[in-house]
């Protein structure tokens, strides 16, 4: 009699076109190990995170670590630096992983791509799996895509180097289910899944292709994250058989505690890092979010106000340009948020000023690359980058040792500018516009000629809390309550043309339970996802186990 020992990660909704090329038993397996060997440590660095909130919330400010000093003070170590295809990287072109995406992406002449399943993605189970499907036949040259209305996208000639971005550790993968070795089951790491699968199908062909398994890493909040990001990458070459520190990582500095250990995450990721990134709309809502309840001096005025060259934006970047260079690291800047309209040529004149002015600005800090959201900005970008680098192909060597950043200097928020109407209705508006995009499966949303995804999505709905818990009055007289912001909400609802298929009715019930309420959920899309996003047919997923079984 033989018995057959029960998957401890099972697939929990339907399988669509090819998911099984993706799922399989191997690569579930291998997940699988990666979770018995990281699952503890990631919940253990979740609650490392509340804890730390908590102390800020009751007042305690934000320092460089005194335990980590030797490392800052310790000129002798560098980083592993950039792989092969990740010498040049002086634009960067983001987007989600949809495969007319990926084309645009890969034929926008870009240096790198980031393929992100993250903040540009709405983690639609379709979208994880697609977005999986979609990098394998990228990086294979096979994909291809035909539009509705017939339009073939093909890829060209010459395409750029792929870094895929997995969901932070706050996420999880509701559609896979791990028991772990006591018989204990809880949705799945959203990180380890979107790494993992990755990682386990594309490693070995992105090195035969002349590049590698490269990585952004999202939502960091201290070095130990960066630790534990480190042992799965030396878990993973390990258990492929990949020589170790094949992998590269480049982690975003969005966080206002992960700018306080900028060298020491740097230091973790030694053996596998190539850089940081100044991810600047996530580090604006970390900040509203960890001073939230701190007062009157930690209220910022309206979101277009908040620019990269107010006080605590420009110590931000400026150390963080330092502190790469100091260790042979990158410096990737961040995303204007505007973005050119074929249709009108006013609107996309304006940004490409917007959009070169940026550029500029980055390149002459000493930045070594930057990010753009659309294939026709590459060019301005590319542009003001050629200016100041010329034919190198970065500017590492540029030591910033004028810069000279204080904790206090990072904690400066003073900023010429006021809170008015007009930011707190338009604050509303891309909150709503931008949920009803990302419940419809939409992660990228170009919201009044700017790009939106759940980081500025996050800034409008924590400004909004925040300005009614700090009884804020407007420029104009008018306070900021539960009572306008309700007012506004109705009337922006009842203004808005509707469609068949359209969700603001959802939008709106997550934008009140994320922005009126006493409570503030840490992330506008962890209760949405849950109770709008997974797949909840019970008979669906049994078949879906028993198939993908079989």
């Amino acid at each position: 009699m033989t018995t057959t020992t029960k998957p401890r990660i099972e697939v929990l909704a339907e399988l669509g076109d090819r998911f099984d090329e993706i799922l399989t038993p191997e690569a579930l397996q291998f997940l699988t190990r990666l979770h018995d060997q990281f699952a503890g440590r990631r919940h253990e660095r979740l609650a490392a995170r509340m804890q730390r909130r908590t102390a800020i919330d009751n007042g305690r400010d934000l320092h460089f670590l005194a335990e980590t000093r030797a490392i800052r003070d310790d000129t002798t170590w560098r980083v592993a630096g950039p792989g092969p295809g990740l010498v040049d990287r002086r634009v960067e072109i983001t987007g989600p992983t949809d495969r007319k995406m990926t084309i645009n992406a890969m034929n926008s002449g870009a240096k790198v791509w980031l393929a992100d399943q993250e903040d540009a993605t709405s983690p639609t189970w379709f979208n994880v799996v697609n977005g999986q499907l979609s990098l394998f036949d990228a990086i294979r040259r096979q994909i291809d895509f035909t539009s509705p209305e017939g339009k073939e996208y093909r890829l060209g000639e010459t395409t750029p180097t792929i870094v895929m971005r997995p969901r932070g550790w706050h996420l999880v993968e509701k559609h896979l289910r791990y028991t772990d070795s006591a018989g204990i089951s809880s949705p799945a790491s959203g990180s380890l899944v979107d790494f993992g699968l990755y990682f386990f199908h594309n490693a070995k062909e992105l090195i035969a292709r002349g590049s590698g398994p490269y990585f952004y890493l999202p939502k960091l909040e201290s070095h130990l994250e960066a630790r534990l990001w480190d042992d799965v990458f030396t878990f993973s070459e390990n258990a492929l058989g990949i020589q170790h520190g094949t992998i590269r990582a480049t982690v975003l500095i969005e966080t206002i505690p992960a700018a306080f250990e900028m060298d020491e995450i740097l230091y973790e990721l030694r053996e596998h890092c190539a850089g940081l990134n100044a991810g600047r709309w996530d580090y604006i809502f970390s900040i509203i979010k960890n001073f939230r309840g701190r007062g009157a001096s930690f209220v910022l005025p309206d979101r277009s106000k908040i620019t990269m060259t107010v006080p605590f934006m420009r110590a931000y970047t400026e150390l963080l340009v330092q502190t790469c260079h100091k260790r042979g690291a990158h410096a990737i800047g961040g995303m204007s948020a505007f973005i050119p309209n074929r249709k009108n040529p006013a609107v996309t004149e304006r940004a490409l000023e917007q959009v070169a002015a940026d550029k500029r600005r980055e390149a002459g800090d000493g930045f070594d690359g930057t990010w753009v959201a659309h294939p026709d900005l590459v060019a301005t970008a590319q542009a003001e980058f050629d200016a100041v680098l010329g034919e190198r192909p970065n500017q590492v060597d540029r030591q910033r040792d004028d810069v000279h950043v204080t904790a206090a200097d990072l904690l400066d928020l003073r900023i010429d500018g006021e809170v008015t109407d007009a930011g707190v209705a338009a604050n509303v508006s891309i909150a709503v516009r931008y949920l009803e995009s990302w419940l419809r499966g939409v992660g990228a949303a170009a919201i009044d000629d700017l790009m939106e995804d759940a980081a500025t999505a996050e800034i409008s709905r924590s400004q909004l809390w925040q300005w009614m818990h700090q009884r804020v009055v407007t420029a104009e007289g008018t306070s900021v309550d539960r009572a306008l912001v309700t007012r506004l909400l109705d009337e922006l609802l009842a203004a808005t043309p509707r469609w068949d298929g359209d969700r603001f009715d959802e939008a709106a019930e997550v934008f009140r339970s994320v922005t009126l309420e006493e409570d503030f959920p840490t992330f506008l899309t962890i209760a949405a996802y849950s109770r709008y996003l997974v797949e909840a047919d019970a008979p669906a997923r049994e078949r879906a186990v028993t198939d993908l079984a079989a």
